[in-house]
């Protein structure tokens, strides 16, 4: 007797999710030094495979590996939804870990592991669930076109970015795509959870400071120091709040936040709403402003010796529609006798919380949790949207997980003791088969 629809899916994600965290695909920005994802994307056709579903890899440079993979849908006049994930991760260091960062232990009704939350967790789900479609005879209503992607924690360049160069008729008919990060549960109280779809991300621009001085002896006098100049720079963009801007989701989301606390939002001192929230406060408010923040400084190579050279380099982050008003507000920062260059700049993406994909989000979401509002936000950091969006395709994050209110989620972003629960991956299944079969 066949199992119940969805029953193998839940059963055996959380062992395709520990598999996938053994495979280590660390990213630490250059091929050389890096593992890879060429093994993953192996890994992940043969899983397709086994239940007769045909893949193609695709390789922008050795061993770093894509993967993409059509279901038909039942109704060919439909144009196709593009379910999007990565398959590299951020370094971890064991020493630091509980468990052993590459281990996929499940204990304790969670497994961990690094990518277990960003973002194998849904490369897991979405495997589990078209793996559960093949057996059953399930389809669709329309195409679903899977990516599993390489390079997204380094920007994508040879992942998402190359592909869409590449070989943009892989995607060219799809018209919404899902990935991370959004979908998942904010307990207000026992009735009712905020859901946070992302439908906005703010725009990259990573940039390098470099001062220029007069070099001399350490020990005269000096009035042109570069060091000085430098620091002077990033002092003022480090300890610069720069001011709120209020985008359509930020105000969406506030609006809810008001209503499901019953407080009053001052518009001029959102964040005082938002401490409400826990530790996620801390992701959301970034999407207040735009930001700028100093991470690296290099200069100089003997005590004795005043170099004629400083650099630094700035994570700048801005708001859709703020990209000239960012630059303006840099410029009054970074003063005279410093330069900028970019080191990657790419666009803000937004899109609008209606139509129908979004309905199929909020139907789907309810049907698992009575207790669900969805509401849109905006990631603070960047995801692979930013490469699909040049196709115009319409971007969502909504990566369904329905979690305890205990835990600190995000902090396991790039954290140490990244875990994910066994039952909101299960959730997360039941929630993606009601939305991709219908949406």
């Amino acid at each position: 007797m066949e199992p119940a629809p969805l029953t193998r899916a839940q059963d055996e994600v959380a062992e395709l999710l520990s598999d996938l965290i053994r495979i280590d695909t660390t990213n630490t920005g250059d091929t050389a030094t890096g593992k890879g994802e060429r093994l993953a994307a192996e890994w992940v056709a043969g899983k397709l495979d086994e239940v007769g579903i045909g893949s193609q890899i695709y390789e922008s440079e050795r061993g770093r590996a894509s993967l993409v993979a059509r279901i038909p849908g039942t109704d060919p006049s439909r144009p196709p939804l593009l379910v999007h994930g990565h398959l590299d991760v951020v370094p971890a260091d064991p020493s630091e870990w509980s468990v052993h960062p590459f281990s996929g232990e499940e204990r304790d009704g969670y497994v961990w592991g690094r990518g277990a939350v960003d973002m194998k967790d849904m490369d897991a789900m979405t495997l589990a669930l078209v793996r559960d479609w093949a057996r059953t005879g399930v389809r669709p209503e329309r195409d679903i076109v899977l990516a599993y992607l390489a390079d997204e924690e380094a920007g994508g360049t040879l992942g998402a970015r190359w592909i869409v160069d590449e070989h943009p008729d892989l995607f060219a008919d799809c018209t919404e795509a899902i990935s991370e990060v959004g979908g998942f549960s904010i307990t207000v109280r026992d009735d009712l959870r905020l859901y946070l779809v992302q439908t906005a991300e703010k725009g990259l621009a990573w940039m390098r400071l470099t001062a220029s001085g007069r070099p001399g002896h350490g020990s005269f006098v000096h009035d042109d120091n570069a060091v000085t100049r430098l620091c002077q720079a990033v002092a003022r963009i480090g300890s610069t709040r720069l001011p709120t801007v209020l985008t359509p989701p930020m105000r969406a989301f506030l609006d809810a936040v008001s209503e499901a606390y019953g407080i009053e939002i001052d518009p001029d001192q959102p964040e005082e709403a938002l401490a409400r929230l826990g530790s996620i406060s801390r992701m959301i408010g970034a999407a207040l402003r735009n930001t700028a923040n100093p991470t690296m400084l290099d200069a100089g190579y003997k005590t004795n010796v005043i170099p004629g050279t400083a650099t630094a380099t700035v994570d700048g982050r801005f708001l859709h529609g703020q990209e000239a008003e960012f630059e303006r507000q840099l410029a009054g920062l970074i003063g005279e006798g410093v330069q900028r260059e970019w080191i990657v700049h790419d666009q803000a993406v937004e899109t609008t919380f209606d139509g129908p994909v979004v309905d199929a989000m909020v139907a789907a979401l309810k049907s698992e949790d009575a207790g669900a509002r969805p509401v849109p936000f905006t990631m603070s950091g960047g995801t692979d949207a930013k490469s699909f969006e040049r196709l115009g395709i319409r971007c969502f994050g909504f990566s369904p997980l329905r979690l305890p209110p205990e835990l600190d989620f995000a902090a396991l972003f790039h954290g140490i003791d990244e875990r994910v629960p066994v039952e909101s991956l299960r959730f997360g299944i039941r929630v993606l088969d009601r939305f991709l079969r219908t949406a």
